[in-house]
């Protein structure tokens, strides 16, 4: 049919901004280089819950979004200051805008897992829904995309108004997908995944993570870009809206390191 083509890139272009946006509605107003890098040296302890919401962190969620809003909790987990993260059937991420900054060597926290969402499956679009994340979204040149997403970002980008992350990359808590495993988003390749925790380890015991964040952006990002271009936020979250289901997660002490 002649509409087809056009209803597909509308759809493509619909996806493309309802992932993308949720990361740049937190990026309203821009920080001046030099006032971001302060930012960072003073404030990215990024120490949870103190800064869930307010002036650092602001909860970004998609455009008329009709999925309930993931829920955000401080909650102490023994002796431990944590996040609480609580998905049924929701979306939604708490954000910290950090445009132009450059990314520190190392990303640390501690996380565990409560509640698995059944459902989790990374590998497909039904399944794209995690307990808990932690993202860094990058300034990658478009010029550096391959051309058809570049089409569909400059597109999101227009109907946005909204300068719109090229390369987010994020450390998940998965479902049976393999540990270790590099996986694309299954709505589009400008969101890639690292799994660090399976379903398999939802034994509520917490986990401490120390991630290379260079290493790992060559590994996602490698086909596009060797170097990391500067950051545009960092960003926590879990969702279920694809699975309509339930998960419960902690993330705690969530800092850039050397």
């Amino acid at each position: 049919m002649p509409g087809d083509g056009v209803d597909m890139r509308t759809a493509l272009i619909a996806s493309l901004v309802a992932l993308a946006l949720a990361l740049a509605l937190a990026l309203a107003a821009p920080v001046a280089h030099a006032q971001a890098q302060a930012q960072a040296q003073a404030q990215l302890q990024l120490q949870l819950p103190p800064l869930v919401v307010g002036n650092i962190w602001r909860v970004a969620n998609l455009p008329e979004q009709k999925p309930p809003v993931t829920r955000y909790s401080a909650e102490t987990v023994g002796e431990r200051a944590a996040l609480r993260l609580d998905a049924q059937a929701s979306y939604g991420n708490l954000l910290h805008a950090l445009p132009g900054v450059a990314a520190p060597a190392r990303l640390q926290w501690a996380w565990r897992l409560q509640q698995a969402n059944p459902g989790t499956d990374l590998r497909g679009k039904p399944g794209d829904d995690v307990a808990a994340k932690v993202c860094m979204s990058f300034d990658l040149p478009l010029a550096q995309v391959p051309f058809g997403e570049r089409t569909l970002m400059r597109l999101a980008r227009s109907r946005t108004g909204q300068n719109l992350p090229a390369a987010t990359l994020c450390w998940v808590w998965g479902g049976p997908e393999a540990a270790g495993s590099f996986i694309d988003n299954a709505f589009s390749r400008r969101v890639r995944y690292v799994v660090l925790r399976t379903s398999a380890d939802a034994s509520g015991v917490w986990f401490e993570e120390s991630r290379d964040i260079a290493a790992d952006f060559r590994r996602a990002f490698g086909d596009e870009a060797q170097q990391m271009p500067p950051l545009t936020a960092v960003l926590v979250g879990a969702d279920a809206d694809n699975t309509g289901a339930t998960s419960v997660a902690h993330i705690a002490g969530l800092r850039f390191a050397p």
